[in-house]
């Protein structure tokens, strides 16, 4: 039975299967509004704990078809990410088009699968602390990555995928994520707990090092047992003519450090000229001039990014002969384009399914019965935690966002975790790690999709069409498998009690 389905999946193809699910949220739509299914949200205002209804909009009515018809171009307009990776493509295309990536990953031939796995799975994780411009740059990266060293780039895209997803709520660094669910964590527990809670970006930094390294080695195991045996390993790619320059590769660094120490002195906070221009001196903490809403550098992190492979690329293939004029300077700009038509087609369908989506607050009122449910249970400890641990897994199915999800949280979770005596920075250790497990599972997570596309770039297999299911069955063992041991690691680390960062600890 199983078996049918996903041949039936991959009949449809990826692009009908967008279309049926958003029939699904339709569908749904139409019957939460006709049983009046509500939720409550409560928010913080003012310095008070305010309550208002969400409803279901009815995507079946007359408003619903209005809404359909009349914003599908500016749906897609709006899907900032698919403008992102655009940008991103033009650098790594250079890249690749110059020869800077084949020398680049040319060492890594020599190197065993289960180590270029666990690479790649590292890489993913720590490379969170950009958040959703990880999936941006790395993503068509490693694609090209496992293209040079003659594996898989289906593999490697995969990979990536589970080690950026299932390890967006760690990393050794922190990200601006991290600062703003802080914030909001701080807020709630001053207001309802305690007046003095204090939230510091290093409160989980031990927890964050040492799950870093014990789940991307766990994962690496799981994948080379459960995802490789599944995928033709090795990966032909016709030898392309370019010439090979250590000159080049010194020269292309060079100018590229150079252009990163630039970088680095514009956001720095110092009374000097230039230093600082790329901050936002209007916000107050640091962490806010140098990536809120109206900061230069973090609305322009894609930019400064794919410039920098812009410079490798150009002085390595002028240097190394490999570009010779503007003209090839110019088409190798797009050549990471290439076998990439699919992407539009696929991210325009999906861009209305989450247009859709979000219209009828069918995310938002499910994660708020789902917040409700965990409010009026009485449970606390490792009872408490495994609940929270799978609502919110439940709740990014139909709301991937994360700050989304936390918004609609924060003000009751964070106090009840608190009269259990567990602390604000724990918590959202959790909430983080259930949330990135919940967004790997969902076809309704942009990223998701967008793998979608760069897999069917790489399919070299006739008869192995990529599918929307399809590729869920394919990596859900080893979701699973890893979600279990980031439950058995918060749960260890819960009963031994040791500190999870500089002063904080589990209990308060």
């Amino acid at each position: 039975m199983a078996k049918n389905k996903e041949k039936k999946d991959r009949k449809k193809g990826p692009v009908l299967v967008i279309g049926l699910l958003t029939l699904v949220v339709a569908i749904l739509s139409f019957l939460f509004s006709t049983l009046e299914i509500e939720g409550s949200q409560t928010t913080i205002a003012n310095g008070t704990l305010e309550s208002s209804l969400i409803t279901v909009k009815n995507v079946l009515s007359v408003d619903g078809f209005r809404f359909m018809i009349g914003n599908a171009v500016s749906n897609f307009k709006l899907l900032e990410p698919l403008v992102y990776l655009i940008i991103s493509l033009i650098g790594i295309g250079i890249c690749e088009k110059s020869g800077f990536l084949k020398v680049l990953f040319g060492p890594l031939r020599k190197v065993k699968l289960n180590l270029v796995i666990y690479i790649t799975i590292l890489i993913g994780m720590i490379s969170t602390v950009m958040g959703d411009y990880s999936y941006i740059f790395l993503t068509p990266l490693v694609g090209v990555m496992y293209k040079y060293i003659g594996k898989n780039p289906v593999l490697g895209i995969l990979t990536l995928y589970l080690g950026i997803t299932l390890g967006y709520g760690t990393g050794i660094i922190f990200n601006y994520n991290d600062h703003l669910i802080g914030m909001l964590s701080q807020e709630s527990a001053q207001l309802t707990v305690d007046p003095n809670y204090k939230y510091s970006l290093f409160s989980n930094l031990y927890i964050m090092i040492i799950s870093t390294i014990v789940v991307s080695l766990l994962s690496t195991c799981i994948i080379d047992k459960f995802l490789v045996p599944k995928l033709s390993v090795r990966h032909t790619v016709e030898e392309e003519e370019l010439n090979v320059s250590k000159k080049a590769m010194l020269a292309s660094l060079g100018f590229g450090l150079c252009y990163v120490a630039f970088i680095i002195y514009m956001i720095l906070p110092l009374k000097s000229p230039v230093a600082g221009i790329l901050l936002d001196h209007s916000a107050e903490r640091y962490m806010d001039q140098l990536l809120g809403a109206n900061s230069p550098f973090g609305n322009g992190l894609v930019l400064i990014i794919t410039f920098l492979f812009i410079i490798f690329g150009y002085i390595y293939g002028k240097v190394s002969g490999n570009i010779k004029n503007g003209s090839e300077f110019s088409l190798g700009l797009s050549k990471n384009f290439e076998g990439l038509g699919f992407l539009f087609v696929i991210t325009f369908f999906a861009s209305q399914m989450f247009a859709i989506l979000d219209w009828s607050n069918l995310g938002n009122v499910v994660a708020c019965r789902l917040t409700e449910f965990l409010n009026g249970l009485q449970f606390s400890g490792i009872i408490l935690i495994v609940v929270f641990f799978i609502v919110v897994i439940l709740m990014s199915i139909l709301l991937p966002g994360t700050m989304q999800k936390w918004n609609l949280l924060y003000p009751t979770v964070i106090p009840l975790f608190m009269r259990s005596n567990i602390t604000p920075g724990f918590t959202q250790f959790i909430f983080k790690i259930a949330d990135g497990i919940g967004k790997s599972i969902t076809p309704m997570f942009i990223y998701f999709i967008i793998m979608l596309a760069f897999l069917e770039k790489y399919r070299t297999d006739e008869n192995h069409q990529i599918s929307v299911f399809g590729t869920l069955k394919l990596i859900l063992p080893c979701i699973i498998m890893i979600a279990g041991v980031w439950l058995l690691l918060i749960i260890l680390w819960y009963v031994i009690g040791i500190p999870i960062g500089i002063g904080t600890y589990i209990t308060l």
